[in-house]
């Protein structure tokens, strides 16, 4: 279970890291892009708009991949939590069983004597 919870942490820091990536990525090349534009300013505005309005779309689509991604495993984690406590509960069913099935006798050996 407990490498189950280390490969759930895992996915989680490596998507995080990936949308971080992404926006720091963005916001590098636009700085990149204003630094070194060889046109006016109104070029430059234009183009850090464009550039802007592209690295949201990434970002949003990166948000929605993360968000899916994550919603998916939640129904995995779900699924498997249930799948374990459903064999933890026949088991301690099959025990119980099998604990009435051998101390059953003895009680009502000692009823009868003490009857």
């Amino acid at each position: 279970m407990e490498n189950q919870n280390y490969a759930h942490r895992h996915v989680d820091h490596g998507l995080q890291g990936f949308v971080l990536g992404t926006l720091l990525g963005g916001l590098a090349g636009a700085v990149t892009m204003l630094l070194l534009a060889p046109q006016s300013g109104r070029r430059t505005r234009a183009k850090l708009q464009r550039a802007g309005i592209d690295l949201r779309e990434q970002t949003g689509r990166g948000l929605e991949e993360a968000v899916e991604q994550t919603t998916n495993k939640a129904e995995q984690l779900t699924t498997t939590v249930r799948e374990q406590a459903e064999k933890i509960q026949l088991r301690g069913q099959a025990l119980i069983a099998a604990q009435q099935e051998r101390w059953t006798p003895v009680v009502k050996a000692v009823q009868g004597n003490g009857a």
